[in-house]
């Protein structure tokens, strides 16, 4: 049996196969890339392996959500948020998610229609960032969706604070109180976002005692939840907003990234742009034809573009654990305190678990499903498994087939010659230097008109 303590010393690093330890002083980080263990930690229900402490500028951003709350309160907060994803509830938002799609796309048909040859370069990161915080704005605020815009500017700085954070000094114990620049503006958006937050709440909650309900978007929903059937609140306010928080940033941040690799992957196929584009004109219609979520449900090809995309290039690589107590990880010896970094970035191109073409883009592994996609049927993490999978992964992957949808019923794209492949990891994995796409319009005949 192999002890992690045993073979821990100063900047010391201990490797078996696929787990490695990396030790600095007192510290030690175990990285797990086999899929027993990870598997072992992902499902664990006692609270031995728990969320890391994320530190202010994070929670600044996310908020103390489903993410990275435990034990009760995470059970607490789940049962608020769970209704509020159901599908049947998420069915009634595709009219929204596709409504601003088309807005978007609009734009750029203009753009192509008056450029010579019908093309016309875009650079879909930064349209689809703005695309994906309209949809929450819309699906999670309704009429307040102003507001929610609000906080998307607000988050999108805090985003970049909560990266600089990670590598500067503001991680020293005690300097997260220290009145730096960084510090003040970091309370300032705080501050902006909870009050912007608690003023659509209050709006909420005046409705619903003059009768006029919560609403049906997902704060609505969330709210009728938290009020529970003898009239007493589950959760906090302060803890309804951190949950606002946190599945507004989720919700536009991973889905925005997985669309915008999508469009990369597609750019680089066209065998796969061209299968895709003919199921969607025939299980969603024209180009003029609206989108329903039955009709998506019907895109086959289209799910299996995107689980592979989020194979390749998952929104997010590396996911953190510590352990809260002596354990014993599928034979190796785990001491309290212990990091558990698991890569799913490494994880997701595993040749024996995936097959000799884990590297490659291959949407036909997931023909007959996820789980049967790898060798190990829990083998996809970018929405994780176990109890705490991602709650919002029927939203993003709604929005994201409704979008491609959208898009592959009027141009056809490639990626741009000066787009340069270089995917970096700020919290969440992105092109570092943008993604220009060469948009062509499609011709009648060939838009199904």
């Amino acid at each position: 049996m192999s002890s992690l303590a045993a073979g821990a010393r100063s900047s010391a690093v201990w490797c078996s196969g696929k787990v490695f330890v990396l030790s600095s002083g007192s510290t030690s980080s175990l990285f797990v890339a086999r899929f027993d263990m990870v598997k072992r930690i992902l499902s664990d229900r006692t609270g031995l392996y728990a969320k890391v402490d994320p530190g202010p500028a994070i929670l600044a951003l996310l908020g103390m959500g489903l993410v990275f709350t435990e034990g009760e309160d995470w059970a607490r907060h789940r049962r608020v948020v769970h209704p509020a994803f159901a599908m049947d509830k998420l069915k009634m938002m595709t009219g929204a998610m596709a409504a601003c799609a088309a807005e978007v796309i609009r734009a750029w048909e203009a753009r192509a229609a008056s450029a010579a040859g019908g093309e016309v370069t875009v650079e879909v990161g930064e349209q689809f960032a703005e695309l994906t915080a309209d949809v929450i704005s819309h699906t999670a605020f309704g009429s307040s969706y102003r507001q929610g815009k609000e906080v998307f500017l607000a988050q999108r700085e805090l985003q970049v604070i909560a990266f600089t954070s990670i590598y500067n000094r503001s991680r020293v114990p005690g300097m997260r109180y220290a009145p730096t620049e960084s510090n003040r503006r970091r309370w300032k958006l705080e501050r902006k976002v909870r009050d912007t937050l608690m003023a659509v709440i209050d709006e909420r909650l005046a409705a619903a005692k003059d009768a006029a309900g919560y609403g049906s978007d997902l704060l609505g929903l969330m709210l009728e939840a938290n009020a529970g059937e003898d009239g007493k609140r589950l959760m906090s306010m302060d803890e309804i907003i951190d949950e606002c928080k946190t599945f507004f940033f989720a919700g536009h941040e991973t889905t925005s990234h997985l669309l915008t690799w999508a469009m990369f992957l597609l750019g680089t196929h066209p065998e796969w742009q061209q299968r895709l584009r003919e199921e969607v004109l025939r299980e969603c219609g024209d180009a003029e034809a609206p989108i329903s979520a039955d009709a998506l449900s019907q895109l086959k090809q289209v799910t299996m573009v995107l689980y592979e995309t989020l194979r390749l290039y998952g929104p997010v690589t590396l996911n953190a654990r510590r352990a809260t107590a002596d354990a014993e990880l599928c034979g190796v010896k785990v001491p309290k305190g212990t990091g558990l970094l698991i890569p799913y970035a490494i994880l997701h191109r595993d040749e024996e678990v995936w097959g000799a073409d884990a590297g490659e883009f291959n949407p036909l592994r997931f023909r007959d499903g996820v789980r049967r996609a790898a060798a190990d049927p829990s083998a996809l993490l970018s929405f994780s498994i176990g109890p705490r999978s991602c709650i919002g992964q029927d939203f993003a992957m709604l929005e994201a087939k409704a979008t491609l949808a959208l898009i592959l019923r009027r141009f056809a794209f490639e990626v741009a010659p000066e787009y340069v492949h270089a995917p970096a990891d700020f919290l969440t994995l992105q092109p570092l230097q943008g993604l220009p796409i060469v948009l062509k319009l499609l011709d009648p005949q060939e838009r199904g008109i």
